[in-house]
């Protein structure tokens, strides 16, 4: 039985106190909506806190892994937060991947917290199962939310090289190469990702989260532990939403810097608007979306809401897309992820081919960037982000990782591809020190 602790809060309270609650609970997660997206977004929660775990659906080499895990849904009490790798496409189609990974974070993790925190604006509830976690120790992980940081609590860093996976040169020709692809009627679109990573690092995970997202404050940001591994992530892209029998995706395509400039943004914004480049890449992949909704859609419900909208975000300008359906009353949890995963803006179109050239032309497995992270409320809406504009990193073997991408059409620029890749990489640079 679900228990709700309510509390108000100071307007100005201050960062929650991750180092703490990293203490006493593990895995810990933090949603951080930066809430003056809300109204733009839809965003439920502010903030959005689970702490613990008593159950969690464990992965098996079985073929049915996807009814053993809807059966696992349909059995919660409460709350599931969790994430799934974009390799979990090898389940849903038949692919594979073979390419290097130096983080490990397992395929899928789907669990049910200790304790879970909801901050909107002034208002705090602390849910919990009686059976489970007793009002005490859930009032402590409340007095742990605001505790006056220790002195010196951030860790030292080593110094660490910061390399490419691939070099410029491979980045153009591998570009020019899928170009030729899409000539030939392979593909029309295709997202091509290069991997920026470092050995032997040592990070502050909770101060290198919080430099991330005071950089970049996007509306679907991150801090995740699961024991050693880390998930930083600063990402501005919905992958779906659930509100009653209504999904909802928004997929983000085309990108341009932003400026200090009021009347230079405003151009920039202007200049993004009217890209047909970019517009091309984001049509494609509203089709792409429209067409996964159609396979769990109520007939003729299937709806584009918002074509090529701008969202500005701290650092870039981006072109958004809102696709909705309302979906069939027999469609469960898995259903609905079988149909939408991967997302379309990380794949590209047809999604299947894009898939496998993906894996062809990219020189590390993908992992947990480009999968997805989320929560599942006790009335069964939910709402998932992209995994991109994030660090991954393994605490154990002390490896750090971070991926960037772009769309490629046949009217890509090489050159200007990489300088988009580049862009986005902006953020994460600058809180490494590089």
């Amino acid at each position: 039985m679900l228990k709700e602790l309510k509390f108000n809060i100071d307007p100005d309270y201050t960062n929650i106190n991750i180092h703490e609650l990293n203490k006493h609970f593990d895995p810990v997660i933090l949603l951080d909506s930066n809430s003056e997206f809300n109204n733009k977004t839809q965003t439920r929660y502010s903030k959005l806190i689970a702490l613990g775990t008593y159950q969690e659906f464990r992965m098996t080499k079985t073929l049915n892994i996807f009814s053993e895990l809807q059966k696992f849904y349909d059995n919660r009490n409460g709350w599931l937060f969790g994430y799934f790798t974009y390799d979990l496409k090898n389940r849903i189609e038949n692919l594979n991947s073979n390419n290097l990974n130096l983080i490990n974070f397992p395929e899928l993790k789907l669990f049910s917290p200790e304790i879970v925190i909801q901050i909107n604006e002034m208002d705090l509830i602390v849910s919990f199962d009686e059976e489970i976690t007793s009002q005490s120790i859930a009032i402590q992980a409340y007095n742990m939310l605001f505790a006056a940081p220790e002195k010196d609590i951030i860790l030292s860093s080593t110094n660490f090289e910061l390399q490419k996976k691939i070099t410029r040169e491979q980045y153009l020709n591998s570009v020019t190469q899928l170009k030729n692809h899409i000539q030939n009627g392979d593909i029309y679109e295709i997202n091509f990702c290069h991997e920026f990573f470092a050995k032997n690092a040592e990070i502050d995970t909770v101060d290198t989260f919080t430099r991330l997202n005071e950089i970049s404050h996007a509306p679907f940001s991150a801090y995740c532990k699961f024991s050693n591994h880390y998930l930083l992530c600063a990402s501005p892209e919905r992958f779906i939403q659930r509100v009653g029998n209504r999904i909802v995706s928004q997929p983000i395509k085309g990108t341009i810097k932003r400026s200090q400039n009021q009347i230079e943004d405003l151009q920039l914004k202007e200049k993004l608007r009217k890209d047909e480049k970019e517009k091309i890449e984001n049509i494609m992949i509203v089709d792409l979306v429209r067409n996964d909704l159609s396979k769990i859609a109520k007939r003729e419900t299937v709806k584009v809401d918002e074509l090529c909208e701008i969202y500005s975000y701290k650092q870039v300008h981006q072109m958004v897309s809102t696709i909705s359906c309302e979906i069939e009353d027999k469609c469960n949890f898995v259903d609905i992820i079988r149909s939408m995963f991967p997302m379309g803006s990380m794949t590209g179109a047809p999604k299947v081919s894009a898939m496998k050239l993906i894996e062809n032309y990219e020189s590390s497995l993908r992992g947990l960037y480009s999968g997805t992270i989320g929560y599942v409320n006790p009335e069964g809406d939910f709402d998932f982000n992209v995994i991109i504009r994030s660090i991954l990193y393994n605490q154990e073997n002390k490896n750090l990782s971070f991926m960037v991408g772009s769309a490629i059409t046949e009217k890509s620029d090489p050159e200007r591809e990489y300088e988009e890749c580049l862009l986005k990489a902006k953020a994460m640079l600058e809180v490494l020190s590089y």
